[in-house]
């Protein structure tokens, strides 16, 4: 039902402009393996872009996925993501998800792949004109940005951007033998949420 109804509003106003543009890079590369936005996301409306590495399997239509990237798909890392939104009372209305990479492959990113994902993610930050806060989930979300800033340098400054960088909501972000180690990740990723809301009522932005 859930997913139904996004698909039909895979094109309302707010969101048509990110998701047109998923339709040209899926007709660019000839297969469908870039998911949509939901539109429970705020579209070119957000004022936060939330940056990840790639789209997990659960964003696939092909293989009993949603077809979207969405905090509310069946996976721990869409989970865990729901969880630290509510957590800093940040809501879906004003935020849009993407990738580094915006086509599905289910494995390591290689630097080409990185590099190839820099229009893209570039497009999307254009798209969205009320963009106040970015944050850079995990390593290749990190490089990415860094990429992004060598091609356009006054990027952030031009658009007053806060870059937030923190890991990725997945569990692999926290393997590590220390405990401490782990707590003291995860506390770093709560905070963060919080700082970006924090910035996100920020009037004076």
């Amino acid at each position: 039902m859930f997913r139904a109804e996004q698909w039909e509003h895979r094109y309302e106003r707010h969101i048509f402009p990110i998701n047109q543009y998923v339709d040209e890079l899926r007709k660019e590369s000839g297969c469908d393996s870039v998911p949509y936005v939901a539109p429970i996301y705020g579209g070119v409306n957000s004022k936060l872009l939330s940056l990840m590495s790639d789209p997990g399997p659960k964003t696939q239509d092909n293989s009993g996925g949603s077809g979207f990237i969405c905090m509310e798909n069946d996976d721990q890392t869409a989970e865990a993501y729901c969880g630290y939104c509510e957590y800093a009372s940040i809501s879906a209305e004003c935020m849009v998800p993407w990738n580094s990479y915006p086509w599905y492959i289910n494995q390591k990113l290689s630097m080409l792949q990185l590099e190839k994902g820099i229009t893209p993610l570039k497009r999307i930050v254009d798209l969205l004109p009320d963009l106040r806060v970015v944050i850079l989930h995990g390593v290749s979300a990190k490089e990415s940005w860094k990429r992004l800033l060598y091609r356009f340098p006054m990027l952030e400054k031009e658009r007053g951007l806060v870059v937030i960088k923190t890991y990725h909501t997945s569990r692999q972000a926290f393997w590590h033998k220390d405990p401490l180690v782990r707590e003291s990740r995860k506390k770093q990723l709560l905070e963060s949420f919080i700082t970006a809301k924090k910035y996100l009522m920020d009037q004076n932005l």
